[in-house]
């Protein structure tokens, strides 16, 4: 009796004692975890100097790392501005999207690359137009986010819908490759044994962003243009916003975290790691890069309770030092909110709302 009193008693005080320093990250590993756990930081993570990771000091440096990123993407081809898609067609019929309302037409566009890989990017026209474009990415599912492009296309908002590689109808090639043979390519970790120094699989990510906007802005003249997405949408979101500056705004959603602060749920993928890559600009240097810029923001977004990846509230060890750091650089702005109304991986109405205000509040 005295054990079955002590022990919980005990529990409760050691609980009480870690959280006070916001303590250990939790040995809880299911899915449904106590809220607390959330409350939770790992010492270890207090370690890292998060100042001596960022290296960057000027725009000149900026610069820099975008033009080494795109030399490491591209391979010295340089950014793709003038590519457009391989095939467009216009007004097409989808019964998975065409009930959507204020949408007068879809256009599909079609974005060739290396190994037959094709990625296939729609584009939402609504009735009422605002001519704001903006660019969502729904990641690794194998449907666009039909409520989220509902959502801006209620606004006025013209839409373009992405997937990453290899999901949904984007096509999943069957590559030779030396040394390797014949590898149908149907994860994102195969593509990993596509690098070579003449290519670089996170080319196949980056590129359908880039082509689908040459076109929507070549045929529709959009200005400006915001980019949202979530998940494998929001490490696109952040990525590609620190490559190319016509993103004015971007709002990664659950997307990623700096990788020293990572659990194993959160390790990703092969392009959420690719060391290379990340030696060039780590993931609190992209965030300046999607920030810096006359106007330009980036406003991370992050699912306090989330079922998937990225949950919790390690952010604040770095958000205040990116605020300043974009602050004291001149131009643009950085700003990360934590929704706690869900638990769920996913983009909720409160952040969209929160995504719309912020672009129509533009100063």
């Amino acid at each position: 009796m005295i054990k079955k009193i002590i022990f919980p008693v005990l529990f409760i005080l050691i609980f009480l004692f870690n959280t006070m320093g916001e303590t250990p990250e939790p040995f809880i590993q299911s899915d449904k975890k106590p809220d607390y756990v959330f409350e939770m930081i790992d010492p270890l993570y207090r370690e890292t100097d998060v100042s001596k990771l960022i290296s960057i000091k000027n725009e000149n440096d900026i610069i820099e790392k975008r033009t080494k990123l795109i030399q490491y993407i591209w391979k010295g081809r340089g950014f793709p501005y003038s590519k457009m898609p391989s095939n467009i067609k216009k007004d097409i019929k989808d019964e998975k999207y065409n009930d959507m309302e204020n949408l007068e037409k879809i256009d599909k566009l079609t974005v060739s690359m290396e190994y037959g890989f094709k990625s296939i990017v729609y584009l939402f026209h609504p009735i009422n137009n605002k001519n704001k474009l903006i660019l969502y990415h729904q990641g690794h599912s194998d449907l666009l986010g039909k409520d989220a492009i509902q959502y801006f296309l209620n606004k006025g908002y013209t839409v373009l819908g992405y997937l990453m590689p290899l999901k949904g109808i984007n096509v999943k090639p069957v590559v030779e490759l030396p040394l390797f043979g014949k590898i149908k390519m149907i994860e994102h970790n195969y593509m990993e044994l596509m690098k070579s120094d003449s290519f670089s699989p996170i080319k196949l990510f980056m590129e359908p962003i880039t082509v689908a906007l040459n076109y929507a802005l070549k045929e529709y003249g959009f200005s400006p243009v915001y980019m949202t997405g979530i998940s494998g949408g929001g490490w696109s979101t952040t990525l590609y916003s620190a490559l190319d500056t016509r993103i004015l705004k971007s709002y990664p959603v659950a997307g990623t975290l700096p990788i020293y602060m990572r659990i194993k749920r959160d390790w990703g993928d092969y392009e959420q790691i690719e060391p290379e890559m990340y030696r060039i600009a780590n993931y609190l240097e992209l965030y300046i890069l999607g920030s810096y810029g006359d106007s330009r923001k980036q406003f991370q977004m992050l699912n306090k309770y989330d079922s998937c990846c990225f949950a919790g509230i390690k952010y604040i060890l770095y958000k205040e030092k990116m605020k300043t750091t974009v602050s004291r650089l001149g131009k643009g702005s950085f700003d990360i909110f934590l929704d706690d109304s869900h638990k769920e991986h996913k983009i909720s109405n409160i952040v969209l709302n929160i995504i719309y205000n912020d672009i129509e509040n533009q100063k």
